[in-house]
């Protein structure tokens, strides 16, 4: 099932857009709903910016708690299997 949806243009924006639809060799409505369809997609995901703030944040805490080496670690959990705490 498809709907209608009317969307009011100034002049000037209606004739950017036929423009733009002649331009691709589509018609408005085709031009439009590309247009939609790119913006929702686009608006899903988060712009660069974010994605690039998230990861220095993350590298930040990295270095302020820094992890102990492996075979530590691997000692650390094989006590905690152990009942009374004791290396095997």
């Amino acid at each position: 099932m498809t709907k209608r949806l009317q969307v009011l243009l100034d002049d000037a924006e209606l004739r950017t857009i036929q423009r733009l639809a002649r331009r691709d060799k589509l018609t408005t409505a085709e031009w439009v709903r590309r247009r939609l369809r790119e913006g929702a997609v686009a608006g899903s995901r988060p712009d660069t910016a974010s994605r690039l703030a998230a990861i220095h944040a993350a590298y930040r805490h990295a270095s302020a708690a820094p992890a102990p080496d492996i075979d530590e670690m691997l000692d650390e959990i094989e006590r905690g299997y152990l009942p009374d705490g004791s290396t095997a």
